[in-house]
């Protein structure tokens, strides 16, 4: 019965998590986006135009969400004094790049560090502007900007996209993830934060891109299977 009440109390988190980000981007929308000299309050809400903006709304929300659980599943690999953690976050933000493009994509992964920051505890290892300070914040930094690249890389969701395409894609948002990861646990471990002992380059991509990018790169290519499958049946 805990387990079950676990399960049901994390279901309800989470889907508040969604319906906020969704409210938040539907009001942003609405209250700024212009369309034509017009306020797209005006038009986003016309009998015709009022289901594909709902449907974009949604998945941003969704993958907010997913952002979140993503987090939840995942296993640490002590190595030396650091722990290093392994999830399907990456997974989720390369389906964003896939599914929203790379404007769409960015903007709901952003979304989820904005929630984490704010005090929600969707991150690994809880929330708050505390996680500013942590070495390993550049790899939050990197999830949005995975999801950018990842829909830069594959093209507009309407248009033609092979196998090929999708996995340059997916595996170039991953470079950007760790690209971001490692510039910023660099500049905080060894030049913001005191007493640290420093890390050497060598040792920092031993432990944080040669321990996890083989596994992270298999995510990716599930990201792209899963796509392939999924992408013809999820209308824009």
């Amino acid at each position: 019965m805990e387990m079950i009440r676990k399960i049901d109390k994390n279901g309800f988190f989470f889907s508040r998590v969604c319906e906020t980000t969704v409210d938040i981007l539907l009001f942003c929308y609405n209250r700024y986006k212009k369309c034509d000299g017009f306020d797209r309050r005006e038009t986003v809400f016309q009998e015709g135009n009022m289901q594909p903006a709902h449907n974009s709304l949604a998945l941003c929300g969704l993958f907010t969400a997913l952002m979140a659980v993503g987090a939840l599943i995942h296993i640490t690999v002590p190595i030396g004094i650091w722990q290093v953690t392994l999830s399907l976050q990456i997974f989720v933000a390369v389906l964003a790049g896939f599914f929203l493009g790379s404007r769409q994509g960015f903007l709901s992964i952003l979304a989820y560090l904005v929630l984490g920051l704010a005090g929600l505890p969707v991150f690994a290892h809880g929330g708050g502007l505390g996680y500013l300070l942590k070495p390993t914040f550049g790899f939050l930094l990197g999830f949005p900007c995975a999801a950018w690249l990842t829909g830069k890389l594959a093209g507009k969701p309407s248009g033609s996209r092979g196998t090929k395409r999708l996995l340059a894609a997916a595996l170039g948002g991953e470079m950007a993830y760790y690209a971001w990861g490692l510039v910023y646990y660099d500049v905080m471990f060894n030049l913001v934060l005191q007493n640290t002992g420093g890390i050497g380059f060598v040792r920092l991509l031993e432990v944080w891109l040669f321990s996890t990018v083989i596994p992270d790169s298999a995510i990716c290519m599930l990201a792209v299977l899963v796509y392939r499958k999924l992408g013809p049946l999820v209308g824009r």
